[in-house]
């Protein structure tokens, strides 16, 4: 009897370990080579050594995430978290590269740069739009990236609450805090 109970166990997981699924392979960092609004060409890879916050987005979709930035920076200055990640933000401005609008476009970036106070890149040439990334080039996409540049987090349109909530997780998890919780004010010290 227990001959066949060890048997039958044996096979059980010899039968549950085949039909396991294999891990997911480790994603590749990822790249591109963009410019800067005065037309300097960079590499994302740049920006590695801490995680980063990618945000890619046309002209029209600038404020379709606007909920998640402000949260984002009202987080990052309480719980002085804006040390610990690079925000980075891309202008899609292939529908500008021509002149005169190419210009205007890029004064016009210039102009938001100093108002977020992060930098923006320009993507003249739909280069996120391409394999490897593969970005739908007419809504709002935030990424989240580790130190090394592997994609973590990805979300493409308006993001839902719940949406929101996954992102904030990740990053609390990049930067080794809990992002989800109610800050503790700071004990006063007599």
């Amino acid at each position: 009897m227990k001959a066949w109970i060890a048997g039958a166990l044996t096979v059980t997981l010899a039968a549950g370990s085949a039909g396991a699924a294999a891990p997911a392979p480790e994603p590749e960092p990822v790249d591109a080579t963009l410019s800067t609004s005065k037309g300097e060409r960079v590499q994302l890879s740049r920006w590695r050594g801490k995680p980063v916050i990618l945000f890619y987005e046309d002209k029209d979709s600038t404020t379709l995430n606007l909920p998640l930035k402000n949260e984002l920076f009202t987080r990052g200055r309480e719980r002085g978290l804006l040390q610990s990640a690079w925000v980075v933000a891309v202008a899609n401005l292939e529908k500008y590269d021509f002149f005169p609008a190419r210009g205007i476009a890029l004064s016009y970036v210039r102009d938001e740069e100093k108002k977020a106070g992060v930098p923006i890149l320009v993507d003249l040439e739909g280069t996120l739009g391409d394999a490897p990334w593969k970005l739908p080039t007419k809504t709002s996409n935030v990424m989240l990236l580790d130190a090394e540049g592997k994609l973590v987090f990805r979300h493409s349109g308006r993001m839902k609450e719940e949406d929101r909530a996954r992102f904030f997780t990740a990053l609390g998890a990049l930067v080794g805090q809990d992002l989800m919780t109610a800050r503790e004010p700071p004990e006063a010290h007599p």
